[in-house]
């Protein structure tokens, strides 16, 4: 090999090592932006949610500091000169060093994609507690709990996927001014299917309660319809809010509400339409015209979702009837 090929060899194997700096630094980056603008965004959300979202900022924020101090490190190494690999051996670990980088970039994406959809100033309002409703915040819930009377039907409810776990307050708030307690859970990362098996912790929390119905907003009514599904000895009612069983469960014995906006952009009425079969003979199903998805909790408007022709106030309203009907047969029961 002649003093050309040796120099061309040599470039080429810089030209590689300075694209895997700029790589890493540019995840490096990414890891430390990306919780940076979920807490700048969110406010206070991220300190409301399960405790497992923010777990996952600071390891994203750590792992992309480890990896702009490592790229600090080999750029100063280069400089001098003192790597001491042959071109071969660099291209071989700089393989390995490349999958590791990848997963992290995808960590990264998954921090944003997670950002949760914040609680309005109205939904913060209804969490104040007041002579006739208690409000309890725990690690994996809140509850709305009556003050006056000593309640026997509450409700397990599961917000939406990355939606604030304070979000639905001004829909179920008025349950509880009725004498139900209703337990909102924090599911982990915001997303309903990571523990099925959560409704059920709150409901043993509550055991002077003995008639339970669970429900759901979306991807939370999903997970909701699957645990009634197989606890319907322990569970007497299911509320949908804009969502649907995703199996069969027309033989469960429950009282199910299905409550669906008629502009809901997310969860559509042909969707609706098509859960009749999977759900008991008995279910009610409850329209609210002009209402979109992101009325059944307050957090703003959503992407995908469709436009409204009637007011959040009004929709709501008719939300709460709904919820309220279906809490008045579960205590009956």
């Amino acid at each position: 090999m002649d003093e050309r090929e040796v120099s061309g060899t040599t470039s080429a194997g810089s030209r590689v090592v300075a694209a895997g700096l700029v790589a890493r630094a540019v995840v490096g980056t990414a890891l430390v932006a990306a919780p940076a603008w979920v807490l700048a965004s969110t406010g206070d959300a991220v300190a409301h949610q399960h405790r497992s979202l923010a777990v996952l900022l600071v390891i994203s924020a750590l792992a992309g500091a480890l990896s702009l101090a490592r790229v600090v490190v080999l750029v100063r190494r280069a400089r001098q000169g003192g790597t001491g690999r042959t071109t071969g051996r660099r291209v071989l670990r700089g393989t390995g060093v490349a999958a590791g980088y990848a997963l992290l970039a995808v960590m990264a994406a998954a921090v944003v994609w997670l950002r949760p959809f914040p609680a309005t100033d109205d939904a913060l309002a209804a969490l104040v507690p007041d002579d006739r409703v208690d409000v309890v915040e725990t690690g994996g819930w809140y509850a709305f709990v009556p003050r006056d009377v000593a309640p026997t039907a509450g409700l397990v409810y599961t917000p939406g996927a990355r939606v604030d776990a304070r979000a639905p307050a001004p829909v179920l708030r008025p349950l509880a001014e009725a004498g139900r307690v209703v337990v909102v859970l924090k599911p982990p990362l915001g997303i309903a299917l990571t523990s099925p098996g959560q409704s059920g912790a709150a409901i043993a929390a509550y055991d002077d309660v003995d008639r339970w119905a669970v429900g759901g907003h979306s991807l939370g009514g999903v997970a909701a319809a699957q645990y009634a599904a197989s606890h319907d000895e322990d569970v007497t009612g299911l509320l949908l809010h804009a969502s649907y069983p995703m199996a069969d469960m027309s033989d469960a014995d429950l009282h199910v509400t299905s409550v669906w906006a008629s502009h809901d952009g997310l969860t559509t009425a042909a969707d609706v339409e098509a859960s009749r079969a999977l759900l008991p003979a008995g279910t009610t199903f409850v329209e609210v015209v002009g209402g979109v998805h992101a009325y059944f909790a307050d957090y703003g408007p959503q992407p995908g979702d469709g436009q409204p022709t009637v007011s959040r106030a009004t929709a709501q309203a008719e939300i709460t009837q709904a919820d309220l009907a279906l809490m008045a047969v579960v205590a009956q029961r």
